[in-house]
């Protein structure tokens, strides 16, 4: 089972920031990934439960980036008891048979569930230092850093340009 895909959701649910309380919003992201079924279902109740998970998400990128390690794993433990993991084989859009993470019951379960092992799968198989926080001003989105150099500071390459740019100029001013 490949859970990059969960894990991103993990951030991209982070950084929808108040988006997430719109379920236009909502529906466009899960149908863009690929989710159109849970699109298609979603409800008032799973964006809510959606906006509490993404708040305890958001401690955990917070706690990665503050190099705290023992907090995020203490984070996403918590997370994996109050989301627990129930597997499913599936086998649609002509795909083999593969697994999925929670199909039944809601949608924002099966979102948790997916969101919070992916993170777990990132953290065990490469470390916490590669969840972050950018680190362009004022911006503050989440990060999956999967670089072979762990080198990764900014959620997006325009980011990373403004960032630059900005330095730069400081230091055209200070010469």
């Amino acid at each position: 089972m490949d859970l990059t895909s969960y894990a991103e959701l993990a951030v991209q649910l982070v950084n929808m920031g108040d988006e997430l309380r719109n379920p236009f919003s909502l529906r466009s992201l899960l149908e863009e990934t690929g989710r159109t079924e849970a699109a298609s279902r979603l409800t008032r109740r799973d964006v809510d439960a959606l906006w509490e998970l993404r708040e305890e998400l958001t401690g955990v990128f917070e706690a990665a980036a503050g190099g705290d390690d023992v907090d995020v794993v203490d984070r996403l433990n918590g997370l994996l008891v109050r989301h627990p993991v129930h597997p499913q084989i599936s086998g649609h859009d002509g795909q083999p048979w593969h697994l999925h993470l929670t199909e039944g019951g809601r949608v924002a379960d099966a979102l948790s569930v997916g969101s919070v092992m992916g993170l777990a799968s990132v953290v065990t198989r490469l470390g916490v230092d590669r969840l972050g926080l950018c680190q362009a001003s004022p911006c503050r989105n989440a990060y999956i850093d999967t670089s072979s150099n762990r080198s990764r500071r900014y959620c997006s390459e325009r980011c990373a340009s403004r960032a630059n740019v900005a330095a730069y100029r400081a230091r055209k001013r200070g010469a």
